[in-house]
């Protein structure tokens, strides 16, 4: 990192974001024939893995497709990015896992900075959602 540069705001993907238009129809392709294994489940979207890294493939049904980076803060890392020019799509909010944020660089590009203050999601076999683990 060049000296004085700003400590990287962007940490990890999370997870890349796939529009289907129904989940049994997404969950057919992905799963089933693709081989992704079912990691959580909700109405809207589930959460697929992909071996050899903790990024997620989600299908969902409710917005558009988009790429989701950790951060330390979603609060604080949605101000930052405004600050540097940057514009707060959407404000930092409450989700399972934490807050999140949808942002817009000056291109015209939309991320999903996200944090983990609650933890991540614990699941059964089947991929329900039985509640959060420990935030670490």
């Amino acid at each position: 990192m060049a000296p004085g540069a700003p400590d990287p705001l962007l940490r990890h993907v999370d997870s890349v974001e796939v529009r289907v238009p129904n989940l049994d129809a997404g969950l057919a392709f992905y799963r089933d024939l693709l081989g992704q294994q079912l990691n959580w489940r909700t109405e809207t979207s589930a959460g697929l893995t992909m071996p050899g890294t903790d990024t997620e493939l989600v299908i969902q049904t409710d917005r558009p497709a988009e790429c989701a980076f950790l951060v330390e803060s979603a609060d604080e890392a949605a101000a930052r990015f405004a600050e540097a020019g940057g514009r707060v799509v959407t404000s930092p909010h409450d989700i399972r896992i934490g807050r999140c944020a949808v942002v817009q660089d000056p291109w015209g590009n939309r991320l999903v900075l996200l944090d983990m203050s609650k933890g991540r999601l614990v699941t059964d076999g089947e991929g329900n959602i039985l509640g959060n683990e420990p935030a670490s």
